[in-house]
């Protein structure tokens, strides 16, 4: 049978009623293998088909089958004791491709995908199911959420958080597409599409609950930020402005979007070459 098919039997045995305890050999081999290509980048929670982002239903049920169907023991990695279902992931295959992580800080969970010449700083954590690509950056207090996908190239500024979506199945994830830079300080959640080669200002928020004004398109986006667009947090007038309890006024959040701007791109360039 192939992954896919194992994965989707497994999850009907779990439907119906199979556990932890009941769980066999053959049963947590099959998870082994589905981690294992998670980490190889073989398959992946989100694809882009046809223009758009798709979230691979059986991959993130593998995921949620490895919480469901193992026990949580006790562990311990790099002299610190923990309590998970799951270990770390082994990191030998990291420098075989050029990727480093600086020590005291930087955690990588089982069924994560690092690419080539990646870097992440510590302290900072990419969890299950996330992928990242090759050449990007994981700065200090990064957290990269689970299934989360990022490009090739990104730089993920100090403090970003990129949020997790691993359920509902149906839904995908947060996902940063190539060549864009976030500012330190930003947010990104619910699924939320940061389109290639944009460039975010720091303390941004990204989500779908939160208006994006294309100044480009003229138009009001929600749950996506174009591609080649510089974006920045702005607040506007609240409806709730009125209220006697509010003394003068009050606002709501909203992301404006521009064109990348040369001097802008002149500034990230400008990074690139301190990281080189």
């Amino acid at each position: 049978m192939s992954l896919k098919a194992d994965i989707d039997d497994l999850w009907q045995r779990k439907q119906d009623g199979l556990s932890a305890a009941d769980a066999t050999d053959d049963h947590l081999a099959i998870l082994d293998e589905f981690l294992a290509a998670l980490e190889a980048g073989e398959v992946r929670a989100a694809e882009k088909s046809g223009g758009e982002w798709e979230a691979n239903a059986w991959v993130k049920q593998g995921i949620l089958l490895n919480f469901g169907l193992r026990e949580t023991v006790a562990r311990e990695y790099g002299g610190v004791d923990y309590h998970d279902v799951l270990p770390l992931r082994e990191t030998a295959d990291l420098g075989e491709r050029g990727t480093r992580n600086t020590p005291d800080g930087t955690a990588i969970r089982r069924g994560a995908y690092l690419g080539e010449d990646c870097i992440m700083m510590s302290p900072s954590f990419v969890n299950i199911g996330a992928y990242v690509g090759d050449g990007t950056l994981v700065d200090s207090c990064d957290t990269v959420g689970s299934c989360a996908q990022i490009g090739e190239n990104v730089k993920l500024g100090a403090n970003t958080l990129i949020g997790g979506v691993l359920e509902p199945v149906e839904n995908a994830p947060v996902i940063v597409e190539d060549e864009v830079s976030l500012g330190a300080g930003c947010r990104v959640t619910s699924g939320f599409v940061v389109g290639e080669g944009s460039i975010v200002g720091e303390n941004t928020l990204l989500t779908p609950r939160i208006p994006v004004y294309d100044l480009v398109e003229d138009e009001v986006l929600y749950g996506e930020l174009p591609p080649e667009r510089r974006a920045f947090q702005r607040f506007v007038d609240s409806s709730v402005g009125e209220n006697d309890l509010i003394p003068g006024g009050a606002y709501k959040p909203a992301v404006v979007a521009t064109d990348v701007e040369e001097e802008t791109l002149e500034a990230t360039e400008r990074e690139d070459a301190l990281r080189e």
